[in-house]
């Protein structure tokens, strides 16, 4: 199977009247995890799948809040990331020039593999 992909315009964020290049695009679908899992070679039902996924999305938001390294086996781990305004000194940083955070994702050795053997197909 092929991750499908639209090729869409973009301007350059430094160069705002350079002309707009084309870049690939992955076309997502929403997929209801819980439900493929329990129809897999699994012995729980869809319920107990989706409360499992409840209780680890707490775990991961008290975990990450917390600035923990969230590891999940062969899965792979979760980590928190921070972007902010630079200070001209360590003593003229303060929490207020933090922008924003993001959770990363570090894939584990089997989504690794999988990324570098993707095939991919243009869709409209």
């Amino acid at each position: 199977m092929a991750v499908p992909y639209v090729v869409i315009p973009r301007n350059n964020p430094g160069k705002p009247d350079a002309p707009k290049k084309f870049y690939a695009k992955a076309k997502s679908a929403l997929k209801r995890l819980s439900k493929e899992i329990c129809e897999g070679n699994s012995t729980v039902s869809d319920t107990d799948t989706l409360a499992v996924l409840n209780e680890l999305t707490k775990v991961l938001r008290r975990n990450l809040s917390q600035g923990k390294i969230v590891r999940l086996g062969d899965f792979g781990c979760l980590q928190v990331a921070v972007s902010s305004d630079g200070a001209e000194t360590e003593e003229r940083f303060n929490q207020s020039l933090i922008r924003r955070a993001k959770v990363n994702f570090r894939p584990g050795a089997e989504l690794r593999n999988m990324l570098a053997t993707l095939k991919y197909t243009k869709t409209k």
